[in-house]
């Protein structure tokens, strides 16, 4: 597979090939956490905590790592910008700054053969689940994050981007003993995965196209309820710095609506829309 830049690393290694130590991680995660599910019993409790571990980790992507650290579609404090990268960072998909530098080359190359996780160029599986562990893609895109690479916390969490979620696993454990970190944590990290991968290979084959855009996005209402408004992805290569990506009030965006809570209650502000105009015409 041939995305872009040099073929070879200074060492020889093809940089498209998979990273096999971080895959095979991966894959002991997923078949380990499921196997898990027969063995280890649920309650009420631990659903409960394993909801609100899923909820909390969502929003803290959507918000944080997408609409925020990717786009920059509202402003906030240092404090919470800093609680929104380690609450992301529980996740287990690498550090702010990664994320969003990934995500910026994305759009700037969307669906082009550049594009690192384009299902048009690359197919399915690599746009799904198999583009963050190739070389090419381990570094941080540093180039393409220096607003946010100055805070030497949010460069300390990239590097050490595992412990929160090591602390989120530890805490589960403790609230809900082994049930608690098989449900309370591995389980809902593992189906956030996959709703957070759907976005880079569902929404850019299946649903519906508002804009025509120069791409292939599109909007699908399951992947944005799964993923609190990601799946109008349509909406959202249209228009990218909006911190609303449901564009309508039938277009279900939960993650918009806890930012305009948060911006009621002054713990972030600025908060960009798309112009009136295009939602008029849209509209009419």
């Amino acid at each position: 597979m041939q995305i872009a830049g040099n073929d070879l690393r200074g060492d020889g290694v093809d940089l498209d090939r998979i990273h096999w130590s971080g895959a095979i991680a991966f894959i002991v995660l997923n078949v380990a956490t499921l196997g898990a599910l027969f063995l280890v019993p649920v309650n009420g409790a631990v659903a409960i905590l394993g909801i609100v571990t899923f909820s909390v980790r969502t929003f803290a992507l959507t918000a944080g790592y997408h609409r925020y650290f990717s786009h920059r579609s509202y402003r906030t404090s240092r404090a919470f910008q800093l609680a929104l990268a380690v609450l992301g960072c529980a996740s287990f998909q690498q550090g702010p700054l990664w994320w969003a530098g990934h995500h910026r080359h994305h759009h700037r190359n969307t669906d082009r053969p550049t594009d690192i996780h384009s299902p048009r160029h690359h197919g399915f599986f690599w746009s799904h689940v198999g583009w963050p562990f190739s070389y090419r893609n381990e570094p941080t895109r540093f180039d393409l994050v220096k607003d946010f690479s100055r805070f030497p916390e949010l460069r300390w969490l990239d590097q050490h981007h595992r412990l929160p979620a090591f602390a989120m696993a530890g805490a589960a454990y403790l609230v809900g003993g082994m049930p608690g970190l098989v449900w309370g944590f591995f389980f809902p990290t593992v189906v956030l995965f996959q709703t957070t991968f759907l976005v880079n290979s569902v929404a850019h084959g299946w649903g519906t196209r508002r804009y025509d855009t120069k791409d292939d996005s599109r909007n699908n209402w399951w992947i944005a309820l799964l993923t609190f408004g990601e799946g109008w992805h349509n909406n959202h290569h249209r228009y990218p710095s909006s911190a609303r990506q449901g564009f309508f009030w039938w277009e279900l965006d939960i993650t918009w609506l806890f930012l305009r809570a948060l911006a009621r209650a002054g713990i972030v502000w600025d908060l960009q829309l798309p112009p009136r105009a295009l939602l008029e015409r849209e509209a009419a």
